[in-house]
Order: C-alpha cells, then structure tokens, then sequence
C-alpha cells in the first residue's frame, strides 16, 4: 500500500497563505488522481479539491474555489495545495488522499495522517 505524508501546516493569521505537500512512497503516485481533505473538530470530514494523473484537471469545493490550488510538485510523487487568503473557517486537519478519489465526495480507500491547519482571526 502506498504511503501517504502531508506536511506543511501550521498556525497562520487569516488573509495569509499556506503550502501543503503531500509526498508518496511510490511513484505511481504521479499516475493516479489525488484528492485534498479536511476535518475540523466536530464536524464531517470534507471534500477541497483534487487533481488528475496527468495533472490537467483539477476541481475544487466551492468554498476554496480561487483561493487555494493545486499542483503536481517538481518531484513526481509529491502533489501540493496552495492555500491563499486563509479564513478561520479553513481550520481543519488536512488530509491527502488517494484510491477511488471523486470530486465532492469525501470517501478515498488511502489516507495520509493528516497535517494541522490553523487560521488565527
């Protein structure tokens, strides 16, 4: 089974910007869609976005939408999530995903143990 790593959360004031990675063990990672997630506390996990194997197609939950990204990283196991104008409602553990990823559901058969995102007011 592939291994999954998030990395890059942290404590930051709303209106600033964060980059998430999402580093694989294997490099068919590069082939496969690769879905982002997030849980806050007490509440359902949740969809933000994905990106296709080729990297071509990306969607997004319509509460992120213009405001994070993401991209295929130079290394081709690794897939990042470009956080930008950060609001207190993006707290929320993140997660990266992949395995039967699809776009607005928050089901995938791989998960990463997550990376702590927190948006000061």
């Amino acid at each position: 089974q592939v291994q999954l790593v998030e990395s890059g959360g942290g404590l930051v004031q709303a209106g600033g910007s964060l980059r998430l990675s999402c580093a694989a063990s294997a490099r068919t990672f590069s082939r496969v869609t690769v879905g982002w997630f997030r849980q806050a506390p007490g509440k359902d996990r949740q969809f933000v976005g994905l990106i296709s194997g080729n990297g071509l197609i990306t969607t997004y939950a319509d509460s992120v939408k213009g405001r994070f990204t993401i991209s295929r990283g130079n290394a081709e196991n690794t897939v990042t999530l470009q956080m930008n104008s950060l609001k207190t409602e993006d707290t929320a553990v993140y997660y990266c995903a992949i395995g039967d990823v699809v776009a607005g559901l928050s089901t995938a058969r791989n998960w990463g143990q997550g990376t702590q995102v927190t948006v000061s007011s």
